[in-house]
């Protein structure tokens, strides 16, 4: 079947997969007062996942990611790598957590099929890391990176959200920590969402300021592949690893955009803000509806917006990152 695709060109093979939207830190820039059920969420099952990757491997889909909230949470959640992995037409297969599991189970995963590996911190400083997420557990998440780096991963990534007045001075310490370490460390600038207005004003810190400065230091800029996320990557000749800055504020950002996201109760959300999402869970209960399912999804694609909106201080219904899989 022909692959997603917009009406601006842009050609969908990369999707964000939520399983959960549960989380057991507290992070202040996506959930400053930790996981409140709402009593009416039913995550999809292992099935009604299954279906959703075969419809999406066949419309082009060749990296998945699978998210939360916090997806290592899943009782199944090496099953649901599984249930990827045995998808030839997948490709990678990759995460993010928030590390809390990966010191004991990385090799399992790694086993299961997964080959990438985000994992969040957003500080060295450990009285600093536990400000930010509301968790002392600092050494368990650098002992689980460990753990992953010793299991074969491919690709290890560390995500920091970047935060004025916070972390913001950490630059220095993350830039000697991958000298000698071979991972990935993306900073993310900081994006707001329909209840942040007012941490967003006091926190945010453009990511273009960050890349000026690893520009000055000698960092060049690397070419992105096909199924990358919206990560500007740069290496260092100096540097085991590199360096991926995420820059939802700098101009042209979406042009490259080749990912959508869905949520864990299974509805299609073309972009991280400005609209509800479709529900897909209806098509997901049996093989038989494979073709209606591919149809609904062609025909979302061309509702697709050709920005996110956020230079227009638009940030749509997204109330936190972690109902979506930000």
């Amino acid at each position: 079947m022909s692959q997603l695709q917009d009406k601006f060109g842009r050609r969908f093979h990369y999707l964000r997969m939520s399983v959960t939207d549960v989380c057991n830190f507290k992070c202040t820039y996506c959930l400053p007062d930790g996981y409140r059920p709402d009593g009416r969420s039913k995550f999809l099952a292992l099935s009604e996942i299954e279906n959703l990757i075969a419809a999406f491997s066949q419309v082009g889909t060749q990296k998945i990611r699978i998210t939360g909230g916090e997806p290592t949470l899943r009782k199944d959640f090496t099953d649901i790598i599984r249930a990827v992995a045995d998808n030839d037409k997948i490709k990678t297969i990759a995460t993010t957590t928030n590390g809390y599991r990966l010191e004991k189970h990385a090799k399992e995963w790694y086993d299961a099929g997964l080959r990438r590996i985000n994992v969040s911190v957003d500080s060295l400083d450990p009285k600093m890391f536990y400000q930010i997420t509301g968790e002392n557990k600092f050494d368990e998440v650098m002992r689980g990176i460990d753990a992953a780096l010793e299991a074969g991963f491919e690709r290890v990534k560390i995500n920091a959200v970047l935060l004025k007045g916070l972390n913001d001075k950490d630059l220095p310490r993350f830039l000697h920590w991958i000298k000698h370490t071979p991972i990935d460390l993306r900073f993310i600038e900081l994006m707001e969402t329909g209840l942040g207005h007012d941490y967003f004003q006091a926190h945010h810190l453009a990511g273009a300021d960050i890349k000026s400065q690893l520009i000055e230091q000698g960092w060049t800029y690397d070419q992105p592949a096909v199924d990358d996320g919206p990560a500007q990557n740069f290496s260092h000749e100096d540097h085991k690893g590199r360096i991926g800055l995420i820059m939802p504020y700098e101009k042209n950002f979406c042009a490259s955009c080749n990912r959508l996201r869905v949520s864990a109760n299974g509805k299609l959300h073309l972009c991280l803000f400005t609209e509800n999402g479709v529900d897909l869970r209806d098509l997901l209960q049996h093989e038989s509806q494979r073709v209606e399912l591919v149809e609904r999804l062609h025909g979302q694609l061309i509702q697709k917006k050709e920005t996110h909106f956020l230079h227009d201080g638009i940030t749509g219904v997204t109330q936190h990152l972690a109902s979506i899989g930000g």
